[in-house]
């Protein structure tokens, strides 16, 4: 594997977690929020990666970097109240609050934080490599 593809599979690594990142802070921000419907109601999101495989002369895989599929909304089900004098409710008078937990969401940051700054630690080593090889080229 050549450095530029452990730079391209490092920098694509740092957008896939900085969606990731964003995507989780998006939830958290909306995790107290009410409506009167289900369907109106927020529904936490999580971003779906995949590795992209090519095809290398030798007939190996190699990585070559990481995809974001998308970020599709959870299936678990939305939280439902009683809670007839609420401003928010329905004829019913529940409410609808967002299916995030606060606590998996910020398990989930804590890891997105130290998965992008490890692939900054990867980059920043390659870029350090490539200069010490252009060094070793000029005879120093």
């Amino acid at each position: 594997m050549s450095l530029f593809n452990v730079m391209d599979i490092s920098s694509t690594g740092m957008h896939a977690e900085s969606i990731r990142l964003n995507t989780t802070a998006s939830n958290v921000a909306n995790a107290n929020s009410v409506s009167s419907s289900y369907g109106e109601t927020y529904k936490a999101r999580h971003a779906v990666f995949a590795a992209e495989m090519k095809q290398a002369t030798d007939h190996q895989r190699v990585g070559s970097k990481v995809n974001v599929l998308g970020v599709v909304e959870s299936a678990k089900p939305l939280q439902v109240e009683y809670s007839p004098n609420h401003p928010m409710a329905n004829q019913e008078g529940y409410i609808f609050k967002p299916n995030v937990n606060v606590v998996e969401e910020m398990a989930n940051m804590l890891s997105a934080s130290k998965a992008y700054e490890t692939n900054v630690q990867v980059a920043d080593t390659t870029k350090r490599l490539f200069r010490r090889v252009m060094q070793l080229g000029q005879g120093r």
